[in-house]
């Protein structure tokens, strides 16, 4: 039986490849709104981050996300990272 293969992503924190299941995923919608998608399937562009601290620090102090999609991120987008790490 052949095995199935695991989708990878990079984190925009610390920059290793990890399993799609194991990140959080940021999405711009194509209105130009910038949310958290629990559910991994909103359309537009995304960025993963790790579910922890260090990562989310490292990518909000180099401005990742918004390098990412060539757009401001809104500090809310960061609230809500924080809140969806700490309970994860």
């Amino acid at each position: 039986m052949q095995q199935k293969k695991i989708p990878m992503r990079k984190c925009t924190g610390c920059n290793e490849m990890k399993p799609k299941k194991e990140l959080v995923r940021i999405v711009r919608s194509p209105e130009g709104e910038i949310s958290v998608d629990l559910t991994g399937k909103k359309s537009g562009r995304g960025a993963y981050i790790c579910r922890s601290g260090q990562c989310l620090a490292a990518a909000k102090k180099a401005n990742r996300l918004s390098k990412a999609f060539e757009c401001p991120v809104p500090p809310e987008v960061y609230d809500r990272l924080a809140e969806e790490i700490a309970d994860g």
